[in-house]
């Protein structure tokens, strides 16, 4: 660790990394508001009355590859058509769903108390947790670090 740290590699990974976080997060946000110009000329377009064929071609004309998919575009117009007047999208509720709570790492602990033999992917298919959830629980709430070696 020594030698990467002394020729700065680790550096210059961070900073590769901390550059590519940068980017790709101004990418989405020039994207979200590519589609929140397309919605607002959607809008306007509905408030003259234009057909969705119409007004889907114009906005295939201006905003050429980037513009809204056909599904997208029809699901705007309709919300547009039917007196939506908000052009933002509407907030989405977070459910954060934890696979590695107490009862499964309860019921992991049980299995490899009956046969510590068992494999991860094995552990997987009896409890119906996916293979990265009983991993996590076995490393870090049970502390295993090898199993069925």
């Amino acid at each position: 660790m020594s030698i990467l740290v002394s020729t700065g590699l680790v550096e210059s990974v961070v900073r590769y990394c901390c550059l590519c976080m940068v980017v790709f997060y101004n990418l989405v946000t020039f994207a979200m508001q590519e589609n929140i110009e397309q919605w607002y000329a959607i809008k306007f377009f509905v408030k003259l009355n234009k057909s969705a064929t119409e007004t889907f071609a114009s906005l295939t004309e201006a905003y050429g590859d980037a513009t809204l998919s056909r599904t997208m575009f029809f699901k705007w117009y309709k919300t547009y058509k039917e007196g939506r007047e908000n052009v933002e999208d509407d907030p989405r509720s977070v459910k954060i769903i934890s696979s590695t709570n107490d009862q499964n790492v309860e019921v992991v602990r049980a299995l490899m108390a009956t046969d510590c033999r068992l494999s991860v992917r094995m552990i997987a298919e009896e409890t119906g947790l996916d293979r990265n959830a009983v991993h996590r629980i076995l490393t870090d709430h049970l502390h295993m670090r090898t199993i069925c070696a």
